[in-house]
């Protein structure tokens, strides 16, 4: 696939590029729950909600595509019971696109004793303790049950700081699984689900035989798209590789950028943007894996990427940590806040903002309250949101490049 290929191969799926700014891009990813502008910022709702806010919470923010967590939901509740509730969309109450990981990064950092070979990753649930095998072929079961509109090819994520054999290494057998994914992804489609994907829906009496026929029939199967996962650490020679080879194997709706983000110095992040963006089809969206910080999100839609993830607005917001254009990041817990009147961030149009004080939402922190958490992450997936859709108009309007150094130097000046 050249870098400016034709449309789609799923006309389900599809992404105009509308303007750029050098690198920088603005355009829409239409999925079949709904157009995304990008660039955008996808809250991450690991266990089937982002944490401590409704759906209806969630869209307020002006958020149209959240995460999902593989590894967590195949856990628990588990994919098959999601699948008979209804798939994903249904049990999670979100109208809007979903995108599903593969569950490889929990693989590798979270379960215990887990075992890599070429086969798969063998992995110890960090919930019981019990043990289950990973596959591409399994993989594409588990996230096809989930019926996410985006769902994630298996990936080797080798560590950050890793040596160029080890990121070698992770490289090929990316690619080697890939092809598996992309085997099994595409049977599933034509065929539907067997028995021995469905597993143990089959014993459900109130399943019922009519109900079993519509979860395999491939009719019933959502539209998904497929992305694969460039990796190549950040060795400038194995990223370009990785992407031509992944680049030449398909006609895919989108690419996902891993490997960064996992302890390696930000230039160095940078700079494997900025070797990647020449590589990568103009025609479909970028998803940058694992990145969420403000800065870093400016300073990755300045190399090209649409869409990004992170955990890091709910997680500081557990914390009492919140982000603000005038004092950078800040933790409410400081006793500078005990009598602070003033909204968190007086450019903001998040609930929280427009209705307490710095004073108050201190007081939540401070005592335990859950609703700072929500008041909180409300703010920061806000901020983020709203970050991204000035990106994109600025972009719109040839202002982007200026307009972000400006915007980063007032940042990292006010968070010192």
């Amino acid at each position: 696939m050249s870098p400016d290929s034709a449309a789609a191969a799923d006309p389900d799926f599809a992404y105009r590029l509308e303007n750029t700014e050098d690198a920088a891009r603005s355009g829409v990813f239409r999925t079949p729950h709904g157009p995304v502008s990008t660039p955008a910022f996808m809250p991450v709702g690991t266990l089937g909600a982002v944490k401590t806010l409704s759906p209806e919470e969630v869209a307020d923010t002006g958020a149209h595509m959240i995460l999902a967590n593989t590894y967590h939901l195949f856990l628990r509740p588990g994919h098959r019971e999601v699948r008979r509730l209804g798939g994903l969309h249904r049990f999670m109450r979100w109208d809007g696109p979903i995108l599903t990981d593969s569950g490889g990064y929990q693989v590798f950092s979270l379960a215990h004793m887990n075992r890599i070979t070429d086969e798969g990753a063998e992995f110890q649930s960090h919930i019981d303790g019990s043990r289950h095998l990973f596959t591409p072929e399994s993989v594409m079961e588990i996230q096809r049950i989930l019926g996410a509109d985006v769902v994630m090819a298996f990936d080797e994520c080798p560590p950050g700081g890793c040596d160029r054999a080890t990121a070698r290494q992770a490289n090929e057998r990316t690619l080697h699984w890939l092809e598996r994914c992309r085997r099994r992804f595409g049977e599933i489609g034509r065929e539907g689900l067997g028995p021995e994907a469905l597993g143990d829906v089959r014993s459900d009496a109130s399943t019922g035989e009519a109900r079993l026929a519509a979860l395999r029939d491939p009719a019933n199967i959502p539209p998904q798209a497929l992305f694969p996962v460039l990796q190549g650490n950040v060795y400038p020679d194995l990223r370009r590789e990785h992407a031509r080879q992944i680049r030449d194997m398909g006609d895919w709706e989108g690419l996902a950028i891993g490997g960064l983000s996992v302890g390696e110095a930000k230039d160095q992040m940078w700079e494997t943007l900025e070797v990647l963006d020449p590589e990568l089809p103009r025609d479909r969206p970028r998803y940058l894996m694992g990145v969420g910080y403000p800065d870093d999100l400016l300073e990755a839609i300045a190399r090209g990427c649409d869409l990004f993830d992170c955990v890091a607005p709910t997680r500081n917001a557990r914390h009492g940590t919140a982000w603000t254009l005038d004092q950078g990041q800040v933790n409410l817990k400081a006793a500078r806040f005990k009598r602070d009147t003033r909204p968190l961030d007086s450019e903001c149009d998040c609930y929280g903002c427009g209705r307490f004080d710095r004073a108050y939402l201190r007081h939540l922190v401070v005592a335990g309250e859950a609703f700072a958490h929500r008041l909180i992450s409300l703010h920061n997936i806000r901020f983020l949101i709203r970050l991204a859709q000035e990106s994109r108009r600025r972009i719109g309007d040839g202002t982007f490049g200026s307009w972000s150094r400006d915007w980063l130097e007032r940042y990292r000046t006010a968070r010192g």
